[in-house]
């Protein structure tokens, strides 16, 4: 920590001695906001445990003004006292196909819209939209569905899992609609979001998988290596040609092998890679993902959901593009053949799960769940922490790491009882 950037960042947030709020009495828990601005004064939460970039900051807090963070605030404006929570920045989920029952590969725009509005409900401030496997005109349909809603800034992009992806590591997508990554069909597939494809995962083994690889990094699109059966060699191969992400590292790809480490060693050691990790307990054992923040570290983390349409709507039956789930007790997996289908995992269960069951330091995995994403979406101008000048997306957790508030762009998504 950088003594001169610290003293600074506190002098921005520190609480002064003796604030108190004037929020309403405290009833049971945190309220949904209609999305309606509860008006324009300028609010100060104080008495947080605020983390900054530059660490945690115990007393402090953070000024919004409008839609923005501020560094500064006027005589009037109105304190909320949150002393004994935690203050964040709002949670960004870059590979996500639904929730709240809605799908984002084949949901009509108020379905998707509902699905956004789960993940805000559970503090995912920004989201990507992901889709499955599908038939190569029925993609670039939605596409064109999803691209609108970018434009509109209710999403943050598009991000294609499959259709170029290994038959041999398919997980939940259907065999009989994947294909090799030719060049000009992926191309097809970004020009149809018109700009908004943030990211594509390939077998970049596959026949074309390489030369898609550059014309991806050429276009300003991510290229994840994802559901691969790739050798080491083979990897390094598609990272040297501009692959930066790890599709949820260790599912859908070979295991590490002392004579065969395949893909997962290649992703972890390049420091150009950043590599998705699901934390709900069922994706990966403990150990390897202590594994992965060991060798990665927090700067190279994004905790993902990889949720489907269950994740904030409960167990039963549903359709993952083409493929049917089973969820039950939380996990989805494929009426035929069991795999793991997706998640139903929220952000918000993440950033718990990764302090109180990992064990792992509160600011790494505020980096995992909001800057390193931010980051990887060129997005840090604008979210990922709580700076000056920076999207009003804030999270409020209670001393155990619940969630309590959620701010988006200075409206409240969750309102929180403050007392």
């Amino acid at each position: 920590m950088a003594p001169e950037r610290n003293r600074r960042s506190q002098s921005l947030y520190r609480a002064p001695s003796g604030a108190r709020g004037t929020a309403r009495q405290a009833t049971d828990g945190p309220q949904v906001s209609s999305g309606i601005s509860r008006g324009a004064r300028c609010k100060i939460f104080a008495g947080a445990k605020v983390v900054l970039p530059t660490g945690i900051v115990d007393g402090g807090r953070v000024i919004v003004d409008g839609a923005r963070i501020a560094g500064s605030a006027p005589a009037d404006a109105e304190v909320l006292d949150v002393s004994g929570h935690w203050l964040v920045p709002g949670f960004i989920d870059v590979h996500n196909h639904g929730g709240g029952g809605a799908s984002f590969t084949s949901g009509t725009v108020e379905e998707v819209l509902k699905g956004v509005h789960t993940h805000r409900l559970h503090g995912t401030t920004t989201v990507v939209a992901s889709t499955v496997t599908g038939d190569m005109d029925a993609l670039a349909q939605r596409a064109g569905l999803l691209s609108e809603l970018a434009e509109q800034g209710d999403i943050a992009g598009i991000h294609f899992e499959g259709p170029f992806i290994s038959p041999c590591r398919k997980g939940a997508h259907s065999e009989e609609l994947l294909r090799d990554p030719d060049p000009a069909e992926v191309r097809k597939l970004i020009d149809a979001a018109r700009g908004q494809a943030k990211m594509v995962t390939l077998a970049t083994e596959l026949p074309g998988g390489v030369d898609s690889v550059r014309l991806l990094a050429e276009h300003g699109v991510i290229a994840a290596i994802g559901h691969t059966d790739a050798t080491y060699e083979q990897t390094v191969e598609a990272i040297e040609a501009g692959a930066t992400v790890a599709t949820h590292l260790y599912n859908a790809m070979p295991t590490l092998g002392h004579r065969s480490p395949g893909p997962i060693a290649a992703l972890l050691e390049d420091e150009r890679i950043i590599v998705e990790l699901i934390d709900d307990g069922t994706h990966l054992h403990p150990a390897s993902l202590q594994l992965a923040f060991h060798h990665a570290g927090a700067d190279r983390v994004a905790f993902i959901t990889d949720a489907m349409d269950a994740a904030g709507f409960g167990d039963g039956r549903y359709m993952l593009g083409p493929m049917e789930v089973e969820v039950s007790e939380g996990v989805a997996r494929l009426v035929e053949g069991g795999s793991i289908a997706g998640s139903t995992l929220t952000l918000d269960r993440a950033f718990k799960r990764g302090v109180t069951v990992d064990r792992l330091p509160v600011e790494d995995v505020v980096t995992a769940v909001s800057a390193t994403p931010a980051r990887l979406l060129g997005l840090y101008d604008r979210v990922g922490s709580l700076e000056p000048g920076k999207d009003a997306d804030l999270v409020i957790l209670d001393a155990d790491f619940a969630l309590k508030g959620v701010m988006r762009r200075g409206e409240w998504v969750v309102e929180p009882q403050l007392g």
